[in-house]
């Protein structure tokens, strides 16, 4: 079923580029203008550096000085303070990339890691602040709301599942070792870091035809046209909604559900960071599809 389902897939994107070459010409000149200009300025100088933290140990003292209070507060190990910090603030995909990374480093456990991930591997404040509330939305004034509005749901639901767990982590118990860094460790971060987002570059390429290709569909009903694009891949949903006569009581709460989301791209791409660390994709679907039900009520109860 799956092979049939891939093979159908690649047959629709070569007619596609067979039949709209210009389309697709302009559909992957827009995917890989976002890689160029928005992720890789941002996150591969944060891939780099978060490799290095982890495999030089760096990190070790720090995420035992901060987890001393938070283990009181949220029910997390030590070892996991840097991805739930990270995946906040940089944004996806790092999230599940660092919580990929501790687990295969013997830092953190498979099931802490396997549940972290789908709470830490968020849309980051900056593409919320900058492309969503003020190029599509014009409405600048609002982070403070969208950030509780996304951020809320999955931290709330990582708390509810795992309120009487306690995690522990390798870096708990383990004798505090002296930091390490030599060009070994640099040169295996570099090419970490460009791996990590030449994968994005190609996923965010291929989704970026598929919403095009989604686009042409014919379908008459703008907000079933806007949320089958939208929860394709996230940029060029949340641009076509921008560009259609919804108000925003209607626009503003499709947004937050594509962001909280991330589209089927942002699976994708969660799936190929997390696939050495052996964490299944299906109990992410059930946290992002549940999170994102309750950011759309959160932001359709707000703007009501």
């Amino acid at each position: 079923m799956k092979k049939s389902v891939y093979a159908v897939t690649a047959v629709g994107f070569l007619l596609y580029i067979l039949f709209f070459p210009q389309e697709s010409v302009q559909a992957a000149a827009l995917g890989l203008r976002l890689w160029q200009e928005n992720l890789l300025p941002t996150l591969l100088p944060f891939s780099i550096l978060s490799y290095l933290l982890i495999h030089a140990g760096i990190l070790d003292g720090l995420a035992r000085a901060v987890h001393r209070p938070l283990k009181h507060i949220f029910p997390v190990s030590s070892a996991g303070v840097f991805p739930l910090t990270a995946g906040l603030l940089f944004g996806f995909p790092m999230g599940s990339k660092i919580t990929a990374e501790l687990v295969e480093a013997g830092k953190m456990s498979r099931e802490e890691g396997q549940r972290l991930c789908c709470a830490c591997n968020n849309i980051s404040p900056m593409f919320i602040s900058s492309f969503i509330l003020k190029d599509c939305l014009g409405h600048p004034e609002l982070r403070l709301p969208t950030y509780l509005i996304l951020y809320a749901p999955p931290l709330a639901i990582y708390m509810l599942q795992n309120w009487n767990r306690r995690f522990s982590s390798p870096l708990e118990s383990a004798q505090k070792k002296p930091a390490s860094m030599n060009f070994q460790i640099i040169d295996a971060g570099i090419m970490n870091g460009f791996e990590t987002l030449a994968k994005l570059g190609g996923y965010i390429v291929m989704f970026a035809i598929l919403a095009q290709m989604a686009a042409l569909l014919p379908i008459e009903a703008p907000l079933a046209k806007c949320m089958l694009i939208g929860f394709t891949e996230i940029t060029n949903g949340a641009a076509y909604t921008a560009r259609q006569a919804l108000g925003f009581q209607e626009a503003y709460p499709l947004l937050m559900a594509f962001t909280a989301f991330g589209g089927l791209s942002g699976l994708a791409q969660t799936s190929s960071m997390v696939k050495n660390a052996g964490f299944p994709l299906l109990p992410y679907i059930k946290v992002k599809l549940l999170a994102t039900l309750l950011s759309f009520a959160l932001a359709a109860l707000y703007v009501s």
